[in-house]
């Protein structure tokens, strides 16, 4: 199959980032975790300290306001998700077909990874990191801690694999702090995203609707698909990429249209679908889960095409990147809330096991808490390799 345009721009991505960590690996420092199976090339600047300091500065009571919020939030996230994946780890245990709670999220369609096409990825990456790291920072500068440096990141899985950011408090500085500006300076990453999901989710709620239904006819349903097995669709001779336009003459313009014409049949029923290619009489076969329902054997998806007068006023551009910002809403949505509650997960150096560690040392003797703190965090961190072990075996 050949490689879209998608594929080729990661591809591409991913070298021109290997070269860059080669080019600047005199100023790249490695933090090596597993090394070379799992590390970190971190490249430090400057960048965004007058930023953070700014904002930090200029509103104090209301970032230590949203500071004590983020508090309550991160712990809620983190029981939220630590249950979620028990939950989720005992049904991989005892149902086959039990889906991972946990991927890593690529631009490649591989199995195991979510997939999240190229375009989208790396902006939505971008905005991620860029909001989670100033987030540190400028709550960091609102109680007057030292930000040595921030910068550009990349988490390597042998391979540079994911951009990121990051932002270096003074580690000294900030242990010396009480629990509450600790705590405060820790969840303000992962509460920041959580926060950017339910805004990136609202936009899209509210913007989607009227913004698709001004540049877009809905008209029919491409297959994309068909089933394994001898089902009447492939046999007919439909072809992947077809438009359904009508099944017995009832217009099908959505996929509820097409799902709802199928349901008024029966097993053995005949049909006469027409597509954008021609006509086909197709006599329905039994679902194989479900028998004496219909069943065409065919997946697919909604069609859509710019309105014809859209297309001749703002030519093809300016409705396409209307469409995928739509997109971008969705998947800001989507990755926002799910990279912001993996951060809580309590596990060693990430925010969430750094705000259990804190909380820990304000009720434990300090060997005490970090004896409890590994436990967990290596019971955590268990989990979240089998869910993405189990994503590229089951």
């Amino acid at each position: 199959m050949p490689l879209d345009v998608q594929t080729w721009a990661a591809i591409v991505f991913f070298i021109l980032l290997g070269l860059w960590i080669i080019a600047n690996r005199k100023k790249v420092h490695l933090q090596k975790i597993l090394f070379p199976l799992l590390y970190f090339a971190m490249y430090r600047t400057q960048v965004g300290l007058r930023f953070m300091d700014k904002v930090g500065r200029r509103f104090p009571r209301l970032m230590r306001a949203i500071g004590y919020v983020g508090i309550g939030v991160g712990f809620l996230g983190m029981i939220a998700i630590s249950v979620a994946l028990v939950q989720n780890m005992i049904q991989i245990l005892t149902k086959p077909e039990a889906i991972p709670g946990v991927g890593l999220v690529l631009p490649f369609e591989v199995k195991g990874a979510f997939y999240v096409p190229f375009f989208y990825w790396i902006v939505s990456i971008f905005i991620i990191a860029l909001v989670h790291e100033f987030s540190h920072g400028i709550m960091a500068r609102t109680y007057g801690m030292k930000i040595k440096s921030a910068g550009f990141a990349v988490l390597g899985i042998l391979i540079p694999i994911l951009p990121a950011a990051f932002v270096e408090p003074d580690e000294k500085e900030l242990r010396k702090r009480p629990k509450r500006e600790q705590l405060s300076v820790f969840a303000a990453g992962p509460f920041s995203n959580i926060i950017l999901a339910f805004v990136a989710l609202l936009l899209f709620v509210f913007l989607a609707p009227p913004i698709v239904d001004s540049i877009v006819d809905f008209n029919g349903v491409t297959v994309t698909d068909f089933a394994e097995g001898d089902f009447p669709a492939k046999a007919a001779g439909l072809q992947e990429g077809e438009i359904v336009l009508e099944i017995d003459g009832t217009p099908i313009t959505y996929v509820s249209n097409f799902t709802q014409a199928l349901k008024a049949k029966k097993a053995g029923d005949p049909i006469r679908l027409k597509t954008d290619r021609g006509l086909y009489d197709i006599v329905l076969a039994e679902h194989p889960n479900d028998g004496g329902e219909a069943y065409l054997g065919v997946f697919v998806q909604q069609h859509r095409a710019v309105q014809k007068d859209v297309e001749e006023k703002f030519g093809g551009f300016l409705p396409a990147f209307g469409l995928w910002l739509v997109g971008l809403f969705y998947w800001l949505y989507l990755l926002n809330l799910g990279i912001g509650l993996f951060n809580l997960v309590p596990i060693g150096p990430i925010d969430g096991g750094r705000m259990l560690l804190a909380a820990l040392e304000k009720y434990f003797p300090q060997e005490k808490a970090h004896r409890i703190w590994k436990g967990i965090g290596a019971f955590f961190l268990g989990l979240v390799l089998v869910n993405i072990l189990a994503a590229f075996i089951l």
